[in-house]
């Protein structure tokens, strides 16, 4: 079965349906029953928790170095640059994330701005 398989008017809606919500709410559910019997300190919850975060990192990382749309003409340096400095300030001004990306975003600016980018 694919989205194009049936040719009618309510096909994709079902399709969508049972493949967007059908398929993530088995997995929301089994979290809510198991949440509250898995102790927080748990090897299994801690391996969620860093497999959460790579997974974020990685997202990330995809961005920076292959981003899509205007910012893909902006050199990877300047990029880089300004993912590391959100970093930098995000560590320094004491773990605020609207900070870090604040930072990030300004030197982001600053060197489209300095090259000359439009």
């Amino acid at each position: 079965m694919t989205f194009t398989a049936i040719d009618t008017w309510w096909w994709p809606y079902l399709f969508i349906l049972v493949a967007g919500w059908l398929a993530t709410d088995v997995w929301r559910f089994l979290g809510v029953y198991l949440g509250g019997r898995i102790r927080e300190d748990s090897e299994a919850l801690v391996m969620v928790r860093a497999l959460a975060t790579a997974l974020v990192a990685a997202v990330i990382g995809n961005l920076i170095v292959f981003p899509s749309g205007s910012l893909a003409d902006a050199p990877l340096a300047l990029r880089l640059l300004a993912a590391g400095s959100g970093f930098v300030a995000y560590i320094l001004i004491g773990k605020r994330v609207v900070v870090g990306i604040a930072v990030a975003e300004a030197v982001l600016l600053a060197g489209l701005y300095a090259i000359g980018f439009s």
